[in-house]
């Protein structure tokens, strides 16, 4: 195949290929927005190289966006607001708590839980950070966590965001790819809930060794009336998320449709229960309407930037150096997780899809790695930057939120990391953990 003939050939890349990525690394290092850095670069690329007409630009930027599966991006972020403001996602805290209170670090355990529960509605790692550190993190603090721990517990459960299907992340890299994002959901169930019993377990285990949660131990009936209590008082918070799950999963709902019922349903349980007001919707929106705004350039500029890479043969030209490296496909994996990880340390997630999906599922291919399996990698693998400095976001987020350093939460979010890197390594050697929901 032509393919396999461009594979090996070598591709000497020029000026215009560097000029653009110096460009591109001074622009962000002066905290330029990511999206004016990547569209300068793009620019700088297309008119050094010639690869593409600068009067295509244009419509290339709203030929990337005008996807009809993007449009479940704002609904599921308008959709997560809506939780937080309908007063809801307490009732997943409730429950969570209650599952977990009759063990010792029960409500260490509870925060975990509860992120995931966010994360199956909202599918952003940010919001789920920001609406469970306020619910959480004072409360962590009084049942012994020192404050730091606490807030790296939030950030390692928030990270859960991308991962739990419906991902914002999956959407974006199946647009990228040209994969059904429904597919991406199904193959991401398994590595999603391993990330967040991963981050349940390493929370016990420092729970263990440092004591920072008591807990009085009960008796099966005590348990189940706590439970009971809880489910009862707040059963129907979790008809949304059982909406997501059933539609998608049993394709009566692609995920625009299922986003949009989730919306629907979320902002009527709001008024039925009085916590939701007309007067709430100006502000709701303008907070969902921000967060889009961010995502949304950057995946408009990133595509011109990936057809003018493609063009001047960066993708074979990348598989070609690997190879003459090493030919042995583990140590190519490992080369990629390497790439992933730091790429995730630096920069948002969007653009690392964007920019990197087509670079590196050539190297992919050529190692016979399955496409869902390596998009369910590269998205672990970049949540892994979420936790990790200089710019993993939900530090920020939950910095933000208490004040704590941000050098401090890191710290403290080691052991997150790690159990985590072992994830994205089980799911990178063992394709059955990727695939073994699909048909």
């Amino acid at each position: 195949m032509l393919w396999n003939q461009l594979q090996n050939q070598p591709v000497v890349l020029g000026w215009d290929f560097y000029t653009s990525v110096i460009l591109f690394v001074v622009l962000v290092a002066l905290a330029v927005p990511v999206w004016a850095a990547i569209g300068a670069a793009a620019i700088v690329m297309l008119l050094m190289s010639g690869a593409l007409p600068l009067a295509l630009v244009g419509e290339s930027l709203f030929d990337g966006i005008d996807a009809f599966a993007l449009t479940a991006v704002p609904l599921f972020i308008l959709t997560g607001d809506v939780l937080v403001r309908t007063g809801l996602s307490r009732k997943f805290l409730d429950v969570a708590e209650a599952l977990t209170c009759w063990a010792k670090g029960g409500f260490g355990s509870a925060t975990v839980l509860v992120c995931g529960m966010f994360a199956a509605i909202s599918g952003s790692d940010a919001a789920g950070a920001a609406a469970v550190g306020r619910m959480t993190i004072d409360r962590l603090v009084e049942s012994g966590y020192p404050r730091p721990y606490a807030c790296a517990l939030v950030a390692a459960g928030a990270c859960t965001g991308i991962l739990i299907p419906p991902s914002i992340a999956y959407i974006i890299v199946g647009l990228v790819l040209g994969i059904s994002a429904s597919t991406l959901f199904l193959a991401a169930v398994i590595p999603g809930l391993s990330i967040l019993l991963a981050i349940l377990i390493t929370n016990i285990i420092m729970n263990r060794l440092y004591a920072y949660e008591g807990g009085g131990l009960m008796t099966l009936r005590e348990w189940l009336a706590n439970l009971g209590g809880a489910l009862k008082s707040g059963w129907y918070a979790f008809i949304v998320p059982g909406i997501i799950f059933y539609g998608i999963f049993s394709g009566r709902l692609t995920p625009t449709e299922a986003g949009a019922t989730a919306v629907v349903v979320t902002i009527a349980m709001g008024f039925i229960l009085g916590t939701l007001r007309l007067s709430d919707f100006p502000s709701m929106l303008i907070s969902s309407a921000k967060v889009n705004g961010i995502i949304l350039p950057i995946i408009a500029f990133s595509l011109p930037l990936a057809q003018a890479l493609a063009i001047l043969g960066v993708p074979q030209g990348f598989v070609y150096s690997a190879t003459t490296v090493t030919e042995n496909p583990a140590f190519l994996i490992l080369m990629m997780i390497g790439i992933l990880i730091a790429a995730g340390c630096v920069m948002e997630t969007t653009p690392n899809i964007v920019i990197l999906a087509p670079i590196l599922k050539p190297l992919a291919d050529n190692i016979g790695m399955n496409e869902i399996q390596f998009s369910i990698m590269m998205i672990t693998a970049l949540g892994v930057g979420f936790i990790t400095p200089p710019l993993g976001l939900n530090l920020f987020v939950v910095s933000g939120l208490t004040g704590e350093s941000i050098l401090k939460i890191a710290a403290r979010a080691v052991p997150f990391v790690l159990c985590m890197l072992i994830v994205v390594l089980f799911i990178a050697y063992v394709p059955a953990i990727s695939t073994a929901f699909l048909p």
